[in-house]
């Protein structure tokens, strides 16, 4: 009794802190505070609540002329407080639609006159079908009550693109990756209700935790892989491949499930003419499938929980052309592994990863479509990186289209940790080029501007600035505390639906220190990094060695100092130096030697102008 008052004390204490330090917040934002649905101290409101649909699934696909039709059925039910009368379909295969508003070059031979939406009907009842808007398509529906259900039907064709892989499409005649093939039901949530905000190809994708039944009819010598479980292999793989699938899955060693031998004798499935594969998942942010005839299959699998043993396979499924990718099955199931054990050292949380061998660079649930590596060093990163969005924004279900960062972040400082773990030669230069190029001027803006408002300041927003700002952090309460506060993230809002006050105050919490002086400078104000050494002086028998901070950012202190005899020393201290608003820091040093070079900075440090980093005694 005495340990839960306490807990309260500690939670009462740390939301009146967050309260008084005032982070900027939005109107729309302040109001889910009001109404109950978020709290101050970083946990969800007693009111939180989020919607849920369960989707049945039937499409067909043919490689030939590339029509995807298909028809799908969704239970939707209505967990918040407002009737709904209508509802957003986002239709994101719309982004090949002739006329839209895009952010990317199509070939114009991947135009299309849109997804062709027929028999819609709710509750068993036909409604109209209205033209869509873009990717968004407004459907009036008999009043939704609060906590009621409805089920919408509907069937949908298109063609899927073959010149302009974004992120999904063809990749050669015979191997493709299918993403965003299904109208679905678009993310009412307490902050901004029905999100409408058009996909246009740059942006990223924000999704409600949803079931899947989805069956897939492709032509008899394809291979299917997908989010979710295979849930019929026994009707489709001859014998010996269901075998090698379940020696994979319980052990370490990386196998083929389908070499090139059996590629070349065919008589992979039992039915030579056509397959339906037939998957599930269960409570997942979206489903997106691939299928090849040609391509090869690796396989292995690693404990990710040692408390239940359970396991994860990953799959590398590849061209045999492109070499990069007979190791693409070590360094995801490496990846797997250290994610479990090391960073974020939370068990990988879905039954398997599968790396495709497609276009582009992009995550799904349980899928992965990366493009061919170049080098070993290109083809870990991407792994790695792809892979770690996993836990962000999957298991997290962030909103990616307007708070990239939240994933993107995670993904880049993953890239970094993880990637020494698997070869110890990496070396990464932690983003410090592009953001160093653009900290300060005018394209620079907070990375809590909404991702969908940047052009110039997206990459950066997106990847290093927000990675930095996490490493630099973990750096200040070291990697235990670090990592109980990100648990604590992790464990309050997974299978949610977090917005970046419910990460702040969530690590706040979880560490037990108020960190909102940070988070206000790096993720909020304008400003940029700049430190600079002062010459140097001898006070009472030490060097005493200065740092000023010019720009605004906190960043740590890292020096080298240099002394005759050719010794070195390092010298460091975390951003908590600057929480007060110094705008100096000095450090002592022992004169017992000749101090003859201090060099300020380090990789990971930003810094805009190095250039007066060096001290050199004369």
């Amino acid at each position: 009794m005495i340990k839960v008052k306490l807990q309260v004390l500690l939670l009462l204490s740390i939301a009146t802190m967050a309260t008084a330090q005032q982070l900027y917040m939005p109107l729309n934002i302040q109001r889910a505070y009001e109404k109950g649905t978020r709290h101050m101290s970083g946990l969800p409101g007693a009111n939180y609540w989020q919607n849920h649909a369960a989707y049945d699934i039937q499409v067909a696909f043919n490689p030939q002329t590339r029509l995807l039709a298909g028809s799908e059925s969704i239970y939707y039910t209505n967990r918040s407080p407002d009737t709904l009368r209508e509802i957003n379909l986002k239709i994101l295969a719309n982004l090949y639609q002739k006329g839209n508003v895009r952010a990317m070059i199509i070939d114009r031979e991947d135009e299309h006159d849109g997804v062709a939406i027929t028999n819609l009907r709710a509750n068993g009842t036909a409604i109209p079908v209205p033209a869509a808007t873009g990717t968004n398509m407004m459907v009036k529906i008999p009043a939704l009550a609060p906590g009621g259900s409805m089920q919408l039907q509907m069937e949908f064709s298109y063609t899927l693109n073959k010149n302009s892989h974004i992120r999904t499409g063809a990749i050669d005649d015979g191997a493709f990756f299918i993403a965003y093939f299904f109208p679905r039901i678009a993310v009412y949530d307490d902050i901004n209700g029905w999100d409408r905000i058009p996909y246009t190809g740059a942006m990223e994708f924000y999704n409600d935790f949803s079931d899947f039944r989805v069956s897939i009819t492709v032509p008899g010598d394809y291979q299917t892989w997908a989010t979710g479980d295979l849930v019929n292999a026994g009707d489709i793989y001859q014998p010996k491949f269901l075998e090698r699938i379940a020696a994979a899955e319980q052990h370490n060693d990386i196998i083929y499930i389908i070499d090139s031998t059996d590629l070349k004798q065919g008589n992979l499935t039992k039915n030579k003419t056509a397959n339906t594969w037939q998957f599930q998942a269960q409570h997942v942010t979206d489903f997106a499938f691939a299928i090849s005839n040609h391509y090869l299959w690796q396989a292995a699998s690693v404990e990710v929980d040692p408390r239940t043993k359970r396991r994860t396979r990953v799959d590398a499924v590849f061209n045999p052309e492109h070499a990069d990718y007979f190791e693409v099955a070590h360094f995801t199931r490496a990846t797997v592994e250290k994610m479990s054990y090391n960073f974020p050292r939370w068990p990988f949380p879905y039954s398997h990863e599968t790396v495709f061998d497609g276009l582009d660079q992009m995550e799904y649930p349980m899928m992965v479509n990366d493009n061919p590596a170049p080098n070993r060093k290109y083809s870990i990163e991407l792994t790695d990186h792809e892979v770690f969005h996993t836990m962000f924004p999957f298991y997290m279900g962030t909103n990616e289209t307007l708070y990239s960062w939240m994933d993107e972040g995670w993904a880049t400082i993953g890239e970094w940790l993880l990637s020494p773990m698997i070869d110890s030669s990496l070396v990464d230069d932690y983003g410090m080029e592009p953001y160093n190029k653009i900290a300060g001027k005018f394209q620079d803006l907070p990375i809590m501007s909404p991702s969908n408002q940047l052009t110039d300041a997206y990459m950066t927003n997106s990847y290093p600035k927000p990675a930095l700002g996490y490493l630099y952090v973990k750096d200040l309460l070291g990697d235990s505390l670090f990592l109980k506060a990100l648990h604590h993230y992790i464990r309050t809002w997974s299978g949610k639906h977090p917005q970046p006050y419910d990460f702040f105050y969530c690590m706040n919490m979880g560490a037990g220190r108020n960190l909102d002086w940070f988070w206000k400078s790096w993720f909020f104000d304008n400003g940029y990094p700049d430190l600079a050494l002062a010459p140097f002086r001898v006070l009472n028998g030490k060097y005493e060695i200065v740092v000023k901070r010019i720009g605004s950012k906190p960043v740590p202190v890292d020096l080298t100092l240099t002394f005759e005899d050719g010794s070195t020393q390092k010298l460091h201290r975390a951003i908590d130096c600057w929480e007060q608003g110094q705008e100096a820091v000095a450090f002592q040093v022992p004169k017992n030697k000749r101090l003859k070079k201090v060099v300020l900075g380090s990789t990971w440090v930003a810094d805009i102008h190095p250039e007066d980093n060096v001290v050199e005694l004369k």
